[in-house]
């Protein structure tokens, strides 16, 4: 009953744009219009490279931490992927352990929330500009904060229970932990050894960081390698989040293997937007959205190709990077999608719902005398949650893992997303008017 009712809202999402015309040929000239931007955009791009040679070496030191693992590399190497801090505690002086401690308390300050999280990666960057990765996991953790209030706005209170929202802001809020307490250490201890003037990589060991990151960091102290660094980064978080997160139990019976999750594209979880218009778009002509759309979310492969497209499109194409910088540098946030588009949606109801959804938008947009769609702070959306210890383990087993993943950053073929965003606004609220005809039909 539940299928049929979600392929009834396409069907009549279809029909819907089949009686306005006007708003279908409005969809089909974005949509080329965008395909010519892109193309444009692309043509004037400076693509990304992966050195062979960084590579090369990189892959060499890999290979080594497979010798080390077999117990047939030197000591010293051996020393250098060890295991948990616990076993370790003799092997550093005393400042070497003041300094990890600090480190994990500040990780643990800055953990408390999406908010708090997505803040600490954009001041990260800011201060270090080096490191590219930072300003793509503000961005990512931007859009994971409009995905969790989502869950309590205007239109997913409609078609969801309350059990299923709490399971998938759960799910979400431990993904987004999880990768931040394992990278942001990591981007700590490199601006502690800027500061010092010499490699701390040694003490990564004591972080719970996996080995495969050792070589990097190393290698990235000596060539600055922004590229390199990133990649790496991408590989090492989504394989991190793969045991602890997505092939977790509770969130497998839960989230992944349901129906709702599986209409991901309805439920906007698998689009990530950088906007990057004129700061904070105050009218409808100035909202320009790049980004792409997540499949299958279940693959560490593609969510690694995902994140590496990602990056390309940001420091690859130099109008996306600079719009979404200035719009990092210049707007709070706050988990609203308010922060990026308040000509559609507020943070704030402007009236109370009415029992029955009535229809606001048209090709994307809000009617004349609608009002905004509901879209919440993350403050008045969900309470903080505790942080759970992660799985110890480390998933680096061999060069093969990693090595496909470090031949090319190319770019997307399509990556504006204003068009099609405001498409997926539309399924999104035909989903919500079906439902509630549905209901209608029981009574």
């Amino acid at each position: 009953m539940r299928k049929n009712r979600y392929l009834d809202a396409i069907g009549n999402f279809i029909a819907h744009l089949a009686a306005l015309p006007g708003a279908a040929l409005s969809y089909a000239v974005g949509k080329w219009k965008s395909m010519q931007d892109a193309k444009e955009l692309i043509a004037e791009a400076q693509p990304l490279e992966l050195s062979s040679s960084a590579v090369a070496k990189l892959m060499d030191a890999c290979a080594r931490l497979e010798l080390s693992e077999a117990g047939l590399a030197d000591k010293e190497e051996a020393v250098d992927v060890a295991g948990p801090f616990d076993s370790l505690h003799g092997q550093w002086k005393a400042d070497e352990l003041m300094l990890i401690e600090r480190i994990r308390s500040e990780t643990t300050v800055l953990n408390r929330n999406n908010l708090t999280r997505t803040e600490a990666y954009r001041s990260m960057y800011f201060q270090m500009p080096e490191l590219h990765w930072a300003l793509l996991a503000h961005l990512v953790s931007r859009n994971g904060g409009w995905n969790m209030t989502d869950l309590q706005g205007e239109w997913l209170p409609r078609l969801l229970t309350s059990k299923q929202r709490q399971d998938i802001f759960l799910f979400l809020e431990r993904a987004n932990a999880l990768i931040f307490g394992d990278a942001y250490p990591q981007l700590l201890l490199y601006q502690w050894s800027v500061r010092e003037g010499r490699s701390l990589f040694h003490l990564l060991p004591a972080l719970g960081v996996s080995r495969f990151m050792l070589p990097v960091w190393k290698q990235f102290w000596r060539e600055r390698d922004s590229a390199l660094l990133s990649t790496a980064l991408i590989v090492n978080e989504q394989q991190y989040i793969q045991e602890r997160v997505v092939e977790d139990d509770y969130f497998q019976k839960h989230v992944l293997g349901t129906l709702f999750f599986g209409m991901q594209s309805l439920l906007q979880l698998n689009a990530v937007l950088f906007p990057y218009g004129s700061g904070k778009a105050e009218a409808e002509e100035e909202l320009e959205l790049a980004g792409l759309i997540l499949e299958r979310f279940g693959d560490p492969v593609e969510r690694i190709q995902f994140g590496k497209r990602l990056y390309a499109l940001l420091f690859g194409i130099a109008p996306v990077y600079e719009g979404a910088r200035s719009f990092a540098a210049a707007v709070k946030h706050t988990g609203s999608r308010a922060d990026y588009a308040p000509m559609l949606f507020a943070s704030v109801r402007r009236e109370p719902p009415d029992r029955y959804y009535k229809e606001k938008l048209i090709g994307g947009r809000l009617k004349p005398g609608a009002s905004p769609i509901y879209s919440p702070s993350l403050e008045s959306s969900w309470h903080d949650q505790s942080l759970q210890q992660p799985k110890r383990g480390d998933w680096f087993r061999s060069v093969e893992q990693v090595k496909p993943y470090f031949s090319d950053l190319p770019f997307p073929r399509q990556f504006q997303m204003t068009n099609e965003y405001r498409l997926m606004l539309n399924k999104l609220e035909l989903a919500v008017l079906a439902a509630h005809r549905e209901k209608s039909k029981r009574r």
